[in-house]
């Protein structure tokens, strides 16, 4: 990161909505800009959003959005995080790092002990990274007319609280992914 293009750690500043313009405007208007229309899944929008501008360019973005979920045979609500994006000339600044901890501190606020997202085999090590696991076992997740399927892509969790605990056992999101 060039001390001339961010002095000071940017600011994050929770966005009150996130359109498709802004997602275009952090990552172009592509149509498969996080990768992962191949899976064929249909996904839920996020509800809490979270962003950082440069100048008058908004150039990351991590949304929330609170899930139901089955893990094992307890049943909890996760907050799920995602559509995490930083625009490409501006990755290696950290900028990933600081939407989704402000994303996380927020959750803390929120009451589930877990957060969890979805991400590509590639992005394992940067979520590690940043406090993330992934989970072993496959996750069923739920698809319109009822259908169950096996999510394709990773699947991570941190916890929320100090003495959270993710339980063995098969997991369920009982909605739609985020």
């Amino acid at each position: 990161m060039s001390d001339e293009q961010f002095p000071v750690a940017p600011a994050v500043v929770r966005l009150p909505h996130y359109t498709k313009a802004e997602q275009d405007e952090i990552l172009g208007d592509g149509d498969d800009p996080f990768g992962v229309a191949a899976t064929g899944l249909t996904w839920l929008p996020k509800k809490e959003h979270f962003g950082i501008r440069h100048g008058d360019r908004l150039v990351a973005h991590a949304g929330l959005l609170r899930l139901p979920v089955a893990m094992g045979d307890v049943e909890t609500e996760v907050l799920g995080v995602g559509g995490v994006a930083v625009a490409p000339d501006m990755q290696g600044r950290g900028l990933a790092r600081l939407v989704v901890r402000a994303a996380l501190d927020h959750a803390r606020t929120m009451g589930p002990q877990h957060a969890l997202l979805f991400c590509r085999p590639a992005l394992v090590p940067l979520y590690q990274r940043l406090g993330w696991n992934p989970l072993d076992d496959d996750v069923l997740v739920e698809q319109p007319e009822n259908r169950l399927v096996s999510m394709p892509l990773r699947t991570m969790v941190t916890a929320l609280g100090d003495n959270a605990y993710w339980p063995s056992g098969p997991v369920r999101l009982l909605s739609l992914p985020m």
